[in-house]
């Protein structure tokens, strides 16, 4: 069993996805924007190692969160060890609005960056309505033909392509019941305007449906929203279940207290979850998610590949990680099996 310690501080934690933001982002409408450290000692346009033109790159993500933020940096990673380090990066954060996507992508258009690497799904669609031509490599959505960002995901057909963050959700339900075997009534928690979201939760309704557990579906449109919601669910559910989800993941510290006042436990879609008070997940790796689209878009700048030809790209069951809070474990007076622990990497956040 592997431990890192991982401060509280740095969790917001998913995954996808659309339209909901937290309270925080809604008082600034403001972008934040960097250069990345692969850029940072470059002029603005720089020359390329890989081919001597000059390469820009334009990042746009959706909001800042662990999930996300690994996602980015496992993509810049990949570029910078496979030819471009030397590439013009610019970063942007969107701050959970859609607006600023939608002005960012505008951005990166009228900068003629070679290729636009977007970051959840309404960075994604604003990229997309943005732009017909330049290539799109996208990363944290959930199903992009779903999302209406390609024609199939086995064959693109238009200018975008990159890598899904589908939950493993059968192996989470799994997760659910090897700990927690007595549950029989799981809380459905998410934000309904997040397309990705829902995608998920009707996976979710259909392993309850399966496997013969009740389920209360409580969704939220924002932060505001989320600890009175999850206070209404105390005496109706045993567990809480939460996908990949943007203003979940901002919102998790909100999720998890309140629930563990009620003593409710909180079954999460993704580590940076689990990092902030969830009790388990059997989730993907983000880093390894943005390696994925970085592969993606170095073939796609090398001239190799073009996206409309270029399937979307999944992390295989085996690369997602069980990831256990022994904190939450002890705080909610539940004992992990071994068969849990035995497979499992432990978080623990810091007082």
């Amino acid at each position: 069993m592997k431990s890192y310690k991982m401060s509280a501080a740095l969790l917001g934690a998913a995954m996808l996805f659309a339209g909901c933001s937290s309270s925080s982002a809604s008082s600034s409408s403001s972008t934040t924007s960097s250069t990345s450290q692969a850029a940072s000692s470059q002029a603005e346009s720089s020359t390329a190692s890989s081919g001597g033109s000059e390469t820009k790159i334009g990042i746009l993500q959706y909001v800042e969160h662990p999930a996300l933020d690994n996602a980015t940096k496992g993509f810049e990673d990949y570029l910078k060890d496979n030819g471009y380090a030397d590439a013009a990066i610019d970063f942007k954060s969107a701050q959970g609005e859609v607006a600023n996507c939608t002005s960012i992508a505008q951005k990166f258009v009228n900068d003629k960056v070679n290729l636009i690497f977007a970051v959840a799904t309404p960075a994604a669609q604003a990229a997309a309505n943005e732009t017909k031509d330049i290539p799109i490599v996208l990363s944290a959505v959930t199903d992009p033909a779903d999302s209406g960002l390609v024609k199939s995901n086995e064959k693109p057909e238009v200018n975008v392509t990159g890598s899904s963050d589908l939950n493993p959700i059968e192996a989470q339900f799994d997760l659910l019941q090897e700990i927690l075997p007595e549950a029989k009534t799981v809380g459905l928690l998410f934000c309904n305007a997040e397309s990705n979201s829902v995608f998920q939760i009707n996976l979710a309704k259909e392993q309850c449906d399966e496997r013969g557990l009740e389920y209360v579906e409580s969704s939220v449109t924002d932060s505001n929203q989320i600890q009175q919601v999850v206070e209404s669910l105390n005496g109706k559910v045993d567990v809480i279940y939460v996908p990949t989800d943007n203003l979940m993941a901002e919102s998790m510290a909100t999720v998890t207290q309140t629930a563990s006042q009620y003593g409710i436990p909180c079954i999460v879609g993704e580590e940076g979850m689990v990092k902030n008070g969830g009790l388990a997940t059997y989730g993907i790796d983000y880093y390894k998610l943005g390696q994925l689209a970085g592969a993606q878009a170095v073939s796609i700048l090398n001239g190799d590949d073009k996206p409309e030809d270029m399937a979307i790209q999944y992390l295989a069951t085996d690369e997602c990680t069980l990831t256990i809070n022994p904190k939450t474990a002890e705080k909610l007076n539940i004992e992990l099996p071994q068969s849990v622990l035995d497979r499992a990497v432990t978080v623990e956040e810091e007082d």
